[in-house]
């Protein structure tokens, strides 16, 4: 997601998630939630069936983060329901405690928008389990839909994401494991994450300065800006076909960068998108923000990196920046900068435009589609935020 520079060569991470069918098969044998202690003397052992409770802890969890943004339905929390050999440490039942309120806070200031939740759908499977001695280290990666309330005509009637995490656990005195520690591994953001990832940027190299993007309004609603969709040749459906196609599912025909620490893969996953729709090559230097280009074996700086994007974008006259960010269009692109450092974050593109003028974006990083901006900026409110007509 953020700047940075680019080897000669990368290699193509592919996310592997593991089959979970020993797992599921091992919980299908556990009467209660909870897995066999090991011996006090020993270190305890991590068999399937304490492998399948980690991973119901975790799908408990998340599945609790989601239900905080949907309206109250009655239902007890589902990490309540873990106690004894697997279970939240005590700090960790606070952490999620504040996780809950804050999504609640959401919930709220999205209502207050007009945008609220039917319901929602978390599963979780297990893709990795690691353990040394009393310490076990979990990796998962969490499915989520949720179904936007009083949807109507052609809008997305869902949102749903896919978010990887690594969770921690360490074993008592007696070989009870509790949940420690979680980590969100994605450089994204998720509907029902608590706070955007923390990021570092890397500084430009070079003599020529580029170009600076003009922040935009978060008001709403906006002032009128029509796209005409057929003016400048571009086939902004087709870009909004191309994200819908591969926000979750890569296109193998480019490298994968989630998950590879301060880049992300939001960017190139844009740059994709708009490729699709029409934009073209501009050869050169990876270095040189004025060029842009990308296939499976080389990528400009501008093709992946956010702030490289935006220098490119402004500079090609390829877009202009919008007053308001609620004026975007389908085909238009939308960057965040989380903590108003001056170097953006994250990129992400517009796949639908509902009749009220709420654009709904889609991005990788975390793997998202049609998440209502109103959704990002409830759960952002203090960024910056930039948007570009393409």
């Amino acid at each position: 997601m953020k700047s940075r520079k680019l080897s000669r060569k990368r290699q193509r991470t592919a996310i592997v998630t593991a089959a979970a069918a020993s797992v599921v098969a091992g919980a299908a044998l556990l009467p209660n939630w909870s897995a066999g202690a090991a011996s006090v003397n020993a270190d305890p052992t991590v068999d399937a069936a304490t492998k399948a409770t980690f991973q119901r802890l975790a799908d408990a969890v998340f599945t609790d983060r989601t239900d905080a943004l949907v309206g109250d339905d009655g239902t007890k929390q589902k990490t309540s329901r873990f106690s004894g050999d697997v279970r939240l440490s005590s700090t960790q039942s606070r952490a999620e405690k504040s996780a809950l309120a804050k999504l609640e806070s959401r919930k709220a200031r999205l209502a207050e928008l007009g945008e609220e939740y039917r319901s929602g759908d978390t599963k979780v499977t297990l893709d990795r389990t690691r353990v040394k001695g009393r310490n076990a280290t979990v990796d998962v990666t969490e499915t989520t839909t949720l179904a936007y309330d009083k949807a109507t005509g052609t809008e997305p009637k869902t949102t749903g994401f896919e978010a990887h995490h690594t969770l921690t656990f360490k074993a008592d005195r007696k070989g009870d494991w509790q949940l420690t520690g979680i980590q969100d591994t994605d450089d994204g953001v998720a509907v029902n994450q608590v706070e955007a990832t923390t990021f570092v940027a890397t500084p430009m190299t070079g003599d020529t300065t580029p170009p600076s993007a003009t922040r935009s309004a978060t008001t709403w609603p906006a002032p009128a800006k029509p796209k005409n969709l057929s003016a400048t040749g571009y086939d902004y459906k087709a870009m909004a076909a191309y994200a819908a196609k591969y926000w979750k599912n890569y296109n193998p025909a480019y490298p994968n960068f989630n998950g590879e620490g301060a880049g992300g893969d939001c960017t190139n996953f844009v740059s994709q998108s708009l490729k699709a729709g029409g934009w073209k090559h501009v050869p050169g230097y990876v270095n040189d923000f004025h060029k842009w280009f990308g296939n499976a074996d080389i990528q400009s700086d501008s093709f992946v990196g956010v702030n490289e994007f935006s220098w490119f974008a402004l500079s090609s006259k390829r877009v202009t920046s919008l007053a308001n960010v609620y004026q975007a269009d389908i085909g238009d692109v939308v960057q965040v900068d989380f903590n108003k450092d001056g170097s953006k974050d994250h990129t992400m593109i517009v796949t639908y435009r509902s009749p009220q003028g709420v654009p709904y974006l889609s991005y990788h990083s975390t793997n998202t589609y049609n998440r209502s901006l109103a959704s990002i900026i409830a759960s952002y409110p203090n960024a910056a935020y930039y948007a570009y007509r393409t």
